[in-house]
């Protein structure tokens, strides 16, 4: 779906490797319009044009100024850090801007004040904008009540050297998805550390694994192993330019939406 009046995007993190692939997919799309690029005041590019560099000029440049930076903006993009987003969703709120977040590891603090910004404004939240990951949440849903009992459930994810939460946003997004299709919740079933003689694996849990090394953008394996067999449901990102787009699919399905909290199931229609 694209819309005759471009949406005017802002992208936070602006000079961080997914701000400017972000950039890079608003530059490329026939519907939306670079308009605004945040970063904090101690990054080198604060004063820069946004997409020096790719070797050009937009007119629009990097500024620690909220205020500035959402200036006549539609939406703005948001993959940084809890403490930034928060403070980006209280000014966006203020404005009448669009949030679409892709930032993780928020705690229950955080996630009522983005309910409460959503008050106000609509705003698309995910761990992982990837449509090809959300796909995966789908099948692991339908998995997660074909299998039920009987099938112990681990999840496994890799990233890269520089991820500072763990698990993942995406892995836990995966549990809770597994845990409500068998009506429970994941804080009742999650084991997140094993260590020394942990005894025998209990009933019911949801393990989760995590390895941190190197370039790795994204690798999640859940595995249901059962008496005889096991399922492996994985997906894998070779770059961020799936999560790039599954942002601006994002930012086209708010054009309409006033207010509210969704998710890319919702953008995707796929509840």
């Amino acid at each position: 779906m694209t819309f005759t009046t471009a949406r005017r995007v802002a992208v936070a993190g602006a000079s961080g490797r997914m701000g400017r692939m972000l950039i890079e997919a608003v530059l490329a799309s026939t519907d939306g319009v670079l308009a605004g690029a945040l970063d904090v005041a101690a990054s080198p590019a604060v004063g820069a044009d946004a997409t020096a560099f790719l070797g050009r000029s937009s007119g629009v440049p990097v500024t620690a100024d909220l205020r500035a930076g959402l200036a006549g903006c539609d939406v703005l993009i948001d993959f940084t850090r809890p403490e930034g987003t928060l403070a980006h969703a209280r000014a966006c709120a203020e404005l009448g801007v669009q949030m679409v977040i892709g930032t993780t590891g928020f705690d229950d603090a955080g996630k009522a004040a983005l309910a409460q910004a959503a008050e106000k404004v609509a705003i698309v939240l995910a761990p992982n904008m990837s449509v090809g990951v959300n796909v995966t949440m789908k099948l692991l849903e339908l998995a997660a009540r074909a299998l039920g009992d009987g099938y112990d459930i681990e999840i496994i994810e890799a990233h890269h050297r520089h991820k500072v939460d763990a698990p993942s946003g995406t892995a836990l997004k995966m549990g809770e998805v597994i845990a409500e299709a068998q009506g429970t919740r994941l804080a009742e079933r999650a084991v997140y550390e094993r260590y020394g003689h942990t005894g025998e694996r209990p009933a019911g849990a949801i393990g989760f694994a995590t390895v941190r090394g190197g370039d790795i953008v994204g690798d999640h394996t859940v595995l249901f192993a059962g008496t005889g067999e096991r399922v492996e449901i994985t997906h894998r990102s070779g770059s961020r330019a799936g999560y790039a787009q599954g942002s601006l699919r994002a930012v086209r399905w708010l054009a309409d939406k006033p207010r509210g909290l969704f998710d890319m199931f919702d953008v995707l229609g796929l509840r």
